[in-house]
């Protein structure tokens, strides 16, 4: 079901790139991102950790590549994988020239940690040979020392005038193809940042609150720097931090994305929190759907709710939707519209079927 939306956010217009087949900015959706842990020149190891990030509905993937044996590693990894790879560089400029001619598709540089101008002139022709485009990461942690003497400390108006020294470096050696970043990891300085930036420079924007921390509060700082920026159309491309495994950033990423209505993929799952009223174990019954539909890309909604209290008015706005009943017995709707009783110990496979059904219907549509 399509159901419209209270608010549609009017993104902000940038200019478009290309991160190997993956367009951002523009009018295009908002990618997701992550970025492996394994050492790059572990080829079999990061290859294995890029498979499980593509699967959980990654659009890119960083590697860290800090020696010349990982930018080796990198023209296996390449040729062993579909998604864009982006080649995470600092300092030496000769990695970033070995990632480009290996094949990565965006290198994600800090040109001021780069060195003199001709090193970054010899970068930037080898993005330019090899059809690679650029991230400036700009980022409270590595600010540069004089603007931290004119500032004192990390601030937006330190990380905006970063970024549009950085900016003016490769526009000056005739470069375009680049994204940008403001990171910090206190939410407040990094939300304002991206604004005074997005308000100065129309490239795209690469979105995140940097060292985040664990899965929990790393998910909470993210989502409220993304959501408030997201909000007012500003951010290109996303990647949430955390202290857990990649794939459970691609995870938050995509459901931040899914709860502003900016990308539908994968079961959207409306849920009630569970209490006395309910007919059946509803946090149990997610949590299986969530594990069991994980594989399913279509987008789809679906709601779960222990109660009748609410859980008709849910149903009516979802594509397949259970309520709780007395006695093991609950409603199942599709469309919104009443279908039949079914058992409780019947819900979940019979939920599945459902789900994987309707997304073979829509894609056969």
């Amino acid at each position: 079901m399509n159901i419209r939306p209270f608010r549609e956010i009017k993104r902000r217009k940038t200019k478009e790139i290309n991160v190997g087949h993956v367009k951002v900015g523009g009018d295009n959706p908002i990618s997701v991102q992550s970025m492996t842990n394994t050492l790059t020149k572990d080829v079999k190891e990061t290859l294995n950790q890029i498979k499980k990030i593509e699967e959980a509905g990654a659009d890119i993937v960083r590697l860290s590549c800090p020696d010349e044996d990982s930018t080796k590693a990198l023209k296996d990894i390449v040729k062993n994988t579909s998604i864009p790879i982006v080649a995470d560089i600092h300092f030496h400029y000769k990695r970033a020239i070995e990632a480009a001619q290996s094949g990565a598709a965006c290198l994600r540089i800090n040109p001021g940690n780069i060195g003199d101008k001709d090193k970054i002139k010899q970068v930037i022709t080898a993005a330019k040979d090899n059809n690679c485009s650029i991230r400036i990461g700009v980022n409270a942690g590595s600010l540069e020392k004089d603007l931290l003497e004119k500032y004192k400390e990390p601030c937006p108006e330190a990380l905006v005038e970063s970024a549009l020294r950085n900016i003016n470096l490769v526009e000056d050696l005739d470069f375009f193809k680049f994204k940008v970043s403001v990171k910090s990891s206190d939410v407040f300085l990094s939300i304002e940042a991206y604004r005074q930036l997005s308000k100065v420079t129309d490239y795209p924007l690469h979105l995140g609150i940097t060292e985040a921390g664990t899965f929990l509060p790393g998910s909470i700082k993210s989502s409220i720097g993304f959501g408030a920026l997201l909000l007012n159309g500003i951010g290109d491309t996303i990647r949430v931090s955390l202290s857990d495994d990649p794939v459970e950033e691609i995870k938050v990423g995509n459901e931040i994305l899914k709860s502003l209505n900016l990308r539908n993929r994968g079961v959207k799952i409306i849920s009630c929190p569970s209490c006395a009223r309910q007919a059946f174990d509803v946090i149990k019954t997610v949590k299986e759907l969530e594990n069991k539909l994980s594989h399913i890309k279509t987008p789809i909604s679906l709601s779960i709710i222990g109660c009748v209290v609410n859980g008709p008015g849910e149903a009516a706005q979802t594509d397949i939707g259970i309520t709780g009943g007395g006695k093991g017995n609950n409603m199942l709707y599709l469309n919104g519209i009443e279908n039949k009783k079914i058992s409780s110990d019947e819900m979940i496979s019979k939920i599945v079927k459902l789900v994987e059904e309707k997304a073979e219907e829509i894609e056969n549509t």
